[in-house]
């Protein structure tokens, strides 16, 4: 029997971790109110997938995050994939900045082993979470050879996206992101890649580019 992947998951709250009064309430619950352990208990069926090491970085709501908050994933993430042990890491974050958080870590991470975002658009806590199936889809991308190289990618709602070429066009429905240009760079379950990335813009930034940085420098749009 082959060995299964190690993969770290790294926790920032969001909708995916968020929890309400009743399980009808699709709207009105507070994000960020589980943990990381908590949505692994969630999916047991995981361990049949990967090895999951997993890690609390923040637990917020995603409109509360910024480039301070970019600044410490980024570091963290990257010392994830320079461990030779790492095959992959999930990161469960809010779908208000996914987009955002994203494309940063697109930009700034090195490395070809798969780094994949995931999220929900109703909470923990709902009748019908779509949580643990986006996570469950997220690991296997995260665990599979077919993903390897492309740079950061989002899994979500049985698709696999580019950091490059997606957006949120919806605030309510399970399947919120689509991208805007060229299609979904595969599907999440099983794993499938579908083409190769519309651009080749990962990891513009240099190495060691953000070490002495404490934030990011204002830039006015």
């Amino acid at each position: 029997m082959s060995q299964r992947p190690l993969i770290a998951l790294v926790a920032t709250g969001g909708t995916i971790a968020g929890a309400a009064a009743s399980a009808t309430d699709t709207t009105g619950y507070t994000a960020g109110s589980l943990t990381a352990a908590d949505l692994l208990d969630a999916v047991p069926q995981l361990g049949t997938v990967a090895e999951l090491r997993a890690e609390q970085l923040f637990n917020l709501d995603s409109k509360d995050m910024g480039p301070t908050h970019w600044l410490a994933l980024t570091r963290r993430v990257q010392a994830l994939l320079d461990d030779p042990a790492i095959d992959g890491v999930v990161i469960t974050h809010g779908t208000d900045t996914l987009e955002e958080t994203a494309f940063f870590l697109h930009l700034a991470l090195h490395g070809d082993k798969p780094v994949v975002l995931t999220a929900a658009m109703r909470p923990a806590t709902a009748l019908s979470a779509d949580g643990p199936m986006n996570l469950w889809e997220a690991v296997g991308v995260a665990a599979s050879t077919e993903f390897r190289g492309p740079g950061v990618l989002i899994a979500f709602a049985g698709e696999v996206f580019s950091a490059e070429d997606f957006a949120k066009g919806h605030t309510v429905r399970p399947a919120a992101f689509a991208a805007r240009h060229a299609g979904p760079l595969g599907l999440a379950s099983p794993p499938q890649r579908l083409r190769a990335p519309a651009r080749s813009a990962a990891a513009l930034l240099p190495r060691g580019a953000l070490d002495s940085l404490d934030t990011l420098p204002w830039v006015e749009v």
